[in-house]
């Protein structure tokens, strides 16, 4: 068994200082590079974690996409030499993740909202016109700096063009919370830009209003809500958000990929430019639906789910039929 990595150990030109977090996967320590003085963060699988063969290609591919990625808004993933072990060292950011801010805060003044996500879809604008698409964007995957400068990190199940399939099904349970996943992903399809554009969608959605924009009493009923249902209007819950605003959003959320933003260039031009917004009144009509009657889209959704059960048996006895 590879034995765990503790404060004082030495890995290679580096010597941990501090566990700073630890994730189910992974540990991030604070480490000093004694070849160069400066300080790093070092990624280390947990020893179970390296026998794993679906993780070690998830992790390996973190760290060969991390490298040929070059923008403040991406953290740099430093130069791999020859290493005793398998580990990822990266520059050390001075920050916190987008998801601390929220809990601590629940909702963002609006101009600090759209400057966050100004920056993120400048950030993927860059990835993505690199060939690559983070998959897996969430709060807990942007870190923010004392002047909301942001930095996109763990390219774990990030996809480059032409690269081999992983799916996201297989990685769900490792990775948690299904909120900021797009339709197309929820079903198993090979996601491309849009689906990072979704989840930034998602997490505007989340900062002006403290909410999620699709919610359940279990990950199913959420994830089974984003593919029967529309997202609730955003003013219907933080009324100081403008009508051109909640387009924007409700642009970003939208669930077939055809009709979503198309580039993070085309969503950043819109929030720069809202007044040229024209409001669709799909919006206004759907808080409207929604404020008289609550309930409908969550009877639908259970609806939907108790429906899964009759439909499999039937297709079962439809097999034994034609047997």
């Amino acid at each position: 068994m590879i034995p765990e990595v503790r404060p004082g150990d030495r890995l290679d030109q580096y010597r941990i200082d501090s566990l700073v977090a630890r994730g189910g996967m992974a540990s991030i320590f604070r480490a000093l590079d004694i070849s160069g003085g400066r300080t790093v963060a070092i990624k280390v699988p947990h020893p179970e974690m390296e026998s794993d063969p679906l993780f070690y290609d998830r992790f390996h591919r973190e760290a060969d996409i991390g490298r040929k990625l070059s923008h403040p808004g991406v953290v740099k993933i430093l130069p791999g030499e020859e290493q005793s072990r398998v580990y990822i060292a990266m520059e050390w950011i001075e920050g916190q993740p987008l998801r601390q801010i929220l809990d601590a805060e629940k909702k963002l003044p609006i101009d600090r909202a759209v400057r966050m996500v100004l920056r993120v879809c400048e950030a993927l604008g860059y990835i993505h016109e690199n060939g690559v698409v983070h998959r897996d964007l969430k709060p807990d995957n942007i870190m923010v700096d004392a002047d909301d400068r942001i930095k996109l990190i763990d390219f774990g199940i990030a996809r480059e063009a032409g690269a081999r399939r992983l799916t996201y099904a297989r990685l769900t349970k490792a990775l948690g919370t299904p909120d900021y996943v797009a339709p197309e992903q929820v079903r198993n399809k090979r996601g491309d830009a849009r689906c990072d554009l979704y989840a930034a969608g998602v997490m505007l959605f989340e900062m002006l209003t403290g909410e999620l924009p699709f919610q359940g009493p279990n990950p199913i009923t959420a994830m089974n809500q984003r593919l029967v249902a529309d997202p609730i209007a955003v003013r219907s819950i933080e009324a100081a958000v403008s009508p051109q605003l909640e387009e924007i959003v409700h642009r970003a959320l939208e669930r077939d990929p055809q009709h979503r933003y198309q580039s993070a260039k085309e969503f950043a031009h819109d929030l720069l430019h809202q007044d040229e917004i024209i409001v669709d009144e799909r919006i206004a009509a759907r808080a409207s639906v929604r404020m008289q009657r609550p309930g409908i889209q969550w009877c639908w959704s259970y609806v939907a789910l108790a429906m899964i059960p009759f439909v499999l048996f039937g297709l079962l006895l439809l097999v034994a039929h034609q047997k």
